[in-house]
């Protein structure tokens, strides 16, 4: 499969057409959906008519946008009009939003084509796709292995060349963790620099969108496109999108990275020695590598599963039965309410809510989830205090590579601590980027993350171009 970049330039300069993009796509959807489950709903009469679209638009001599005719795959979690939106739950099975998320119009103005719906872990919840209420997702390099989570559907629908593009959400490192264990670019921008508006939240103060893609110029051309402020969005940035895909050339020459132990701390052998082959990629392309501590990082997974958690239990309080979603009936409201819920959220999400719940109630929420808002405080200022002496960390992305199915399902303890690397970041609001670099046990792709302050995307995208063309993957 071509690039997004070569297949937008193709359709609008006539070398080939949205259509038939579309129809590759279709193809190859056809050919491996059923055997990976990547998709919960394949919109083909949607993107038909927005092929059509663009292909007019180019008749024309219009246009058509920066992703013309490119396919692109939506995790399940963000409002399509029309279109089934379900976040992989029996909640919300067979619901169509009635208006579209500010990542959909942007996408449709730029001329991309949406495919279909992807599957992911329960609301967000979940890190291998393992919890979806309508089964999981397999990676398409070792189906026997999860593709990550949550957004595993939308980064297995990439690697496995159903669509060149693809778009999830990344509360704790929903993005990242499934692009490294994939072999994929995959991007957590700046809290705010993307819209939420449509993105059926999970914790509001973690959640943010982001794309999926086999390249780094892929992906920064990708966040362009869905960057910017929204007015329908009261935390998104009031600045335009910002400048990627122009800069992604320019390398680190000059640049500090930072090597922080608390990164690499519990990884497996490969995965450390991963990244200290991609330090000296970049020390080989100019930068000066520094070595720090953050040792804050250590409290990040215990402060996330208090701060997630209760926010989750506040968002998820709107799925009662009684304005949309499923409904089981009881004798009276408060037992109508009970009855849907226990019989729409699966257990992952039934334990969050639960933790969220008591760590904010009365008696508890000083003890749990001031303490954990201190620390996440504590962890903001360290990572500013990192960022004054260097301008980028790099770190691992997960601590292996993909593991097997049911390997840590009966732990849930052992589930969270494969988000240990990614999460801090979510809770500073920082921008963070997972680059293939290598491979593992059985030849299985390795993610290294580049770390930066907020609004640093253009000079993340440089760094993981280098580890790109050091790796040899362009």
């Amino acid at each position: 499969m071509n690039t997004a970049v070569q297949i937008a330039s193709d359709v609008q300069h006539g070398a080939s057409s949205a259509v038939h993009e579309l129809a590759n796509a279709m193809t190859a959807i056809g050919e491996r959906n059923e055997e990976l489950h990547v998709f919960l709903h394949v919109d083909e009469e949607g993107a038909t008519r927005a092929a059509h679209r663009v292909d007019a638009a180019v008749a024309r001599g219009e246009h058509a946008g920066a992703l013309a005719g490119v396919p692109i795959a939506i995790k399940d979690n963000m409002c399509q009009r029309g279109v089934p939106t379900t976040c992989a739950s029996k909640i919300l099975e067979g619901w169509r939003p009635p208006y579209n998320a500010t990542v959909i119009d942007r996408l449709l103005a730029a001329g991309a084509v949406p495919v279909g719906k992807t599957n992911l872990d329960e609301f967000a919840m979940g890190s291998s796709t393992e919890n979806s209420a309508f089964g999981p997702t397999r990676n398409p390099l070792d189906p026997s292995r999860v593709p990550g989570g949550s957004s595993g559907g939308s980064a297995a629908a990439v690697a496995a060349n159903m669509t060149p593009l693809a778009i999830g959400s990344d509360t704790g490192g929903s993005i990242r963790q499934p692009a490294a264990l994939c072999g994929l670019v995959g991007v957590k921008p700046t809290y705010g620099l993307v819209s939420r508006y449509g993105l059926i939240a999970f914790a509001s103060s973690l959640d943010q969108i982001g794309p999926f893609a086999k390249t780094v110029t892929d992906a920064a051309t990708l966040l362009e496109v869905l960057a910017g402020h929204d007015r329908m969005d009261s935390t998104s940035l009031p600045e335009p999108s910002p400048s990627l895909v122009a800069h992604v050339n320019d390398g680190v020459v000059g640049k500090r990275v930072g090597v922080v132990p608390e990164l690499i701390e519990g990884a497996d052998d490969d995965v450390v020695d991963a990244v200290q082959r991609a330090l000296g990629a970049l020390r080989d392309a100019g930068a000066s590598v520094v070595e720090l501590s953050i040792p804050e990082l250590r409290l990040g997974l215990s402060a996330y599963y208090l701060i997630a958690p209760a926010e989750a239990s506040s968002n998820l309080a709107r799925f009662d039965g009684v304005r949309y979603g499923l409904r089981v009936d009881g004798v009276d409201v408060a037992a109508m309410n009970e009855a849907t819920r226990t019989a729409g959220f699966g257990d992952e999400v039934k334990r969050r809510i639960m933790l969220g719940t008591y760590a904010l109630s009365a008696g508890y929420y000083d003890a749990y989830y001031g303490q954990a808002l201190k620390v996440r405080t504590q962890m903001i200022n360290a990572f500013a205090r990192a960022y004054r002496d260097v301008d980028f960390l790099v770190g691992a992305t997960t601590p292996s590579v993909a593991f097997a199915f049911g390997e840590k399902t009966s732990n849930p303890l052992t589930m969270y601590l494969s988000d240990v690397f990614t999460i801090p970041s979510n809770l500073t609001g920082d921008a963070a980027i997972s680059v293939p670099f290598g491979y593992g046990e059985a030849h299985l792709p390795i993610g290294v993350q580049l770390l930066g302050p907020g609004r640093s995307e253009a000079l993340l995208f440089r760094a993981a171009r280098v580890l790109e063309v050091a790796d040899g993957r362009s």
